[in-house]
């Protein structure tokens, strides 16, 4: 059974079974599945365990995150062995000044190759995507957050003993992504991709609802709030070829009782609003109940 392999800002495991739930009452007939902004892919993961589409896609702009897919897909044994060989340098807990460097070497090592992922070869897009997972696993609330630059910049996190993807998960994921298509692209391409009968999940960055919570970026391009209008559009057009959707994002109302962004943009669609727990905030304290949003045109 594949998984997540990454920990990922807005990873939709928590609230998996609220979307299980809202999934189109057809999921049997439907052909082909689409997921414009794939992150973590936990939704993908249980639609490729639990239903047989004839067509797979999967996008996302971030380069990084797709050359991981990418090469577990064909390369998963390889990505394994480099990945063992990181971990069992890895110092022990009890040496954190030496355990510091060499989180901080790895880090300088994957920096060193941003925006060169192109002309790598296979040997070293393998390692750099084993360093990616390690990164992921080891540093502060398993965040992928990049500057202007590309640079990942998030310190190490305090972790006694990191929680890294096995290689039998691994594996599973090479299999469960046998037959999947994976684009570089961003989410208007997916309207390309449409055949009879396709159900498209779109999950994109949340709009943030608060100032702190812009911390949770994964990308060097921001998604503002002009890209939230236009992925509307894409979903209204996309809702007028009989295609069904289903969207997460964060619900403005949380902080904000009269902040109708959503309500007003997708209006004339089912809007839920679903309990999720805060998993990313620097103070604990605030980590709690809130709502999201699902909106679907079934």
């Amino acid at each position: 059974m594949g998984k997540p392999f990454l920990k990922w800002a807005g990873g939709k495991r928590q609230v998996l079974d609220e979307i299980k739930l809202n999934l189109p009452e057809n999921m049997d007939s439907i052909n082909t599945y689409i997921e414009p902004f794939i992150g973590g892919g936990a939704v993908l993961f249980y639609l490729l365990d639990n239903y047989d589409f004839d067509e797979v896609h999967i996008s996302d702009l971030n380069p990084e995150l797709i050359l991981c897919y990418e090469i577990l897909k064909t390369d998963a044994g390889k990505v394994i062995d480099e990945l063992k060989t990181i971990i069992e340098r890895y110092p022990d807990y009890n040496k954190l000044e030496e355990r510091k460097k060499f989180y901080y070497d790895i880090r300088s090592k994957w920096n060193k190759s941003v925006g060169m992922i192109n002309d790598l070869s296979k040997s070293e897009t393998i390692k750099r995507v084993s360093q990616m997972i390690f990164l992921n696993r080891t540093c502060f609330n398993g965040l992928f957050r990049v500057n202007r630059k590309g640079e990942f910049n998030v310190p190490i996190g305090d972790y006694k003993k990191p929680s890294f993807p096995s290689s039998s998960q691994l594996l599973e994921v090479q299999r469960s992504l046998e037959n999947v298509t994976i684009h570089l692209s961003s989410f208007e391409e997916c309207i390309s991709w449409v055949r009879d009968s396709t159900f498209i999940y779109f999950d994109p960055p949340y709009r943030p609802i608060s100032q702190t919570s812009q911390f949770i970026s994964y990308s060097k391009n921001d998604f503002n709030d002009e890209d939230q209008k236009k992925l509307s559009h894409t979903f209204r057009n996309l809702d007028s070829e009989n295609v069904k959707l289903l969207l997460s994002n964060s619900d403005p109302r949380n902080t904000d009782i009269d902040d109708l962004f959503f309500d007003e943009l997708y209006h004339g669609f089912n809007i839920l609003r679903i309990d999720a727990k805060r998993s990313i905030n620097s103070n604990p304290e605030k980590r709690g109940k809130i709502t999201e949003l699902l909106i679907k045109n079934y």
